[in-house]
């Protein structure tokens, strides 16, 4: 099963349905509260320097990006790949 980390905020929309997107493939992630910046969001900055926004999810440490490019990768069939499905 693939790695999955995903960079979020509080009462992010779009956060939320990467989220549930990702739950309804039944895979774990491990989520990153940026909210009030830190040490987590230097971290993603470093990752991924041009992230200007959230969500922000990596698969095994591959910048996918937000949550419309999440919903994409699943349209196209790619993302169960990724995911290791």
């Amino acid at each position: 099963m693939a790695k999955i980390e995903i960079y979020t905020k509080a009462w992010c929309g779009y956060c939320t349905r990467a989220k549930r997107l990702l739950s309804s493939k039944g895979v774990e992630y491990t989520e990153h509260d940026i909210t009030m910046g830190g040490k987590k969001r230097e971290e993603m900055m470093q990752r991924k320097p041009d992230a200007m926004t959230v969500p922000q999810i990596f698969i095994d440490d591959a910048a996918i990006g937000g949550s419309d490019d999440l919903a994409a990768l699943d349209a196209s069939g790619k993302l169960d790949q990724l995911l290791g499905l």
